[in-house]
């Protein structure tokens, strides 16, 4: 089995065999992005299409899409999967049916700008599939397509029988299911390098190997020399807590993945999952798993969620008790698929804020602006997000810049050991009350409303 070197992703079409050229010295710039990831390499993009002319660096620690913009589970959903009513309860129910309304419409954007610059990123129009195997998940599912249906996306959204999960893939013990449409399979490593290329052809330049120090008004410190712009934008996502002063603005909360070896025809034919649908269950802690280009399977899930004093992992590295959990969900999912192990492990992190809901802004008195807190769901939110950082740049009052996020902030996490106790206890609650559940086939137990109580998590 492989650990780490980055993620499976990258495995598939191999690390980058030269970097792009550090920063060489002080320079100044237009716009400055620290991060390129799926949020910088988006501003950059916009910024570039609807301003040419001007000079927009991005600087990056080490290659565009080293983060979790190459590691994730490569689901491209444009969904507004955080708490609608804390966006509404202070701008209300219409601006956050606007605000589903413009993510939804991620999914056809990242499509066309693919198919536009060349990019192929294995894409695939499909739906995601949530199952649920006991009582209390088919509750909490059950209530996923009521509250899908209250906040715009009926359109999206039906519910499914045991039968008709049964005809799409074969899990055991599935009591039902809810389908989403609209969404897409996507390889991420393919599309963040795609895209990176892209934004170098619109003219904007990518510095690799260069760390940021720090940065405030009008400059950016790196390792290797300054740069000078009014209009600095932070999309450094799960990495922000490395930055001085922003140590406990969002946590990096770990996701692990494995990948199984291709799986011969005659597995396929007892799994099913001709559609590729997006897989997910419905347990408090939940796993979320693709069927891959080339025919392999990929499960994630948080594992050990959470390193004290917000630690980073090692290349991609995850621990043998993470590897072991997510081969159990597999084997319990897709028994199939047992016989013929695992390939690759891997791991990343997200960045969360105190509240669990994502933002995007710009502070115009300084010139400093952010985007992230995506708990999970940045491939397509990003879009949207760098969409808005540029609009947000460039001066524009637009639709987008009026959205509930845009300028949203929160407080900031506990400090150690507060935090770190309060992230591990709110899994062991999930871990918990999952087994209840399974054991008891009772009503959703209130061991998971605690623990997301306890961190804010809803």
């Amino acid at each position: 089995m492989k650990i780490g070197d980055v993620s499976f992703w990258y495995a598939d079409i191999g690390l980058p065999q030269t970097r792009r050229p550090p920063l060489p010295g002080d320079i100044s710039a237009d716009v400055a992005i620290i991060g390129a990831g799926f949020t910088g390499l988006w501003a950059a993009w916009y910024l570039m299409r609807e301003a040419p002319g001007l000079k927009v660096v991005v600087l990056e620690r080490e290659f565009a899409g080293f983060g979790a913009s190459g590691r994730n589970g490569g689901w491209c959903m444009g969904t507004l999967a955080w708490d609608h009513d804390r966006y509404a309860a202070t701008h209300g129910t219409d601006a956050v049916l606007d605000m589903a309304r413009h993510l939804e419409g991620t999914v056809d954007e990242i499509i066309a700008t693919c198919a536009d610059q060349n990019i192929d990123a294995d894409i695939l129009r499909t739906e995601i599939l949530m199952f649920a195997q006991n009582k209390a998940q088919m509750a909490r599912l059950k209530d996923s397509v009521a509250h899908q249906a209250k906040w715009g996306q009926a359109h999206r959204t039906r519910e499914l029988s045991a039968a008709q999960v049964a005809q799409r893939i074969s899990i055991p013990g599935a009591l039902g299911g809810m389908a989403i449409s609209g969404v897409a399979r996507v390889q991420p490593a393919k599309l963040v390098r795609g895209l990176a290329e892209a934004v170098e052809r619109a003219g904007a330049v990518i510095h690799e190997d260069t760390a940021v120090i720090s940065y405030a008004k009008g400059e950016v410190l790196t390792d290797k020399g300054r740069v000078s712009a009014p209009i600095i934008l932070r999309a450094t996502e799960g990495f922000t807590a490395g930055l001085p002063g922003h140590e406990r603005d969002w946590i990096p909360l770990n996701s692990a993945q494995i990948a199984t070896p291709v799986l011969p025809p005659e597995v396929w034919a007892k799994i099913g999952w001709e559609g590729a649908e997006l897989v997910e269950d419905a347990a408090n802690a939940y796993c979320y798993c693709q069927k891959t280009r080339e025919g392999r399977i990929t499960v994630g899930a948080r594992g050990v969620p959470y390193k004290f004093g917000s630690k980073m992992d090692q290349n991609g590295e995850p621990d043998a008790e993470t590897i072991r959990r997510l081969t159990e969900v597999l084997h319990r999912h897709f028994p199939e698929a047992a016989p013929y192990g695992v390939e690759h492990a891997w791991c990343g992190v997200i960045g969360v804020p105190r509240d669990w809901c994502a933002t995007v802004g710009l502070d115009r008195e300084t010139g400093l602006g952010w985007a992230g807190g995506y708990v999970g769901v940045g491939v397509s939110t990003a879009n949207l997000a760098g969409r808005t950082l540029a609009d947000l740049a460039l001066g524009r009052d637009t639709d987008i810049t009026r959205l509930p996020w845009v300028n949203r902030r929160v407080r900031k996490w506990e400090r150690e050991p507060f935090r770190w106790l309060g992230i591990h206890l709110m899994y062991v609650l999930l871990r918990i009350a999952d087994r209840r559940e399974d054991r008891l086939g009772i009503a959703p137990s209130r061991f998971a409303a605690f623990g997301n109580w306890l961190t804010g998590r809803h």
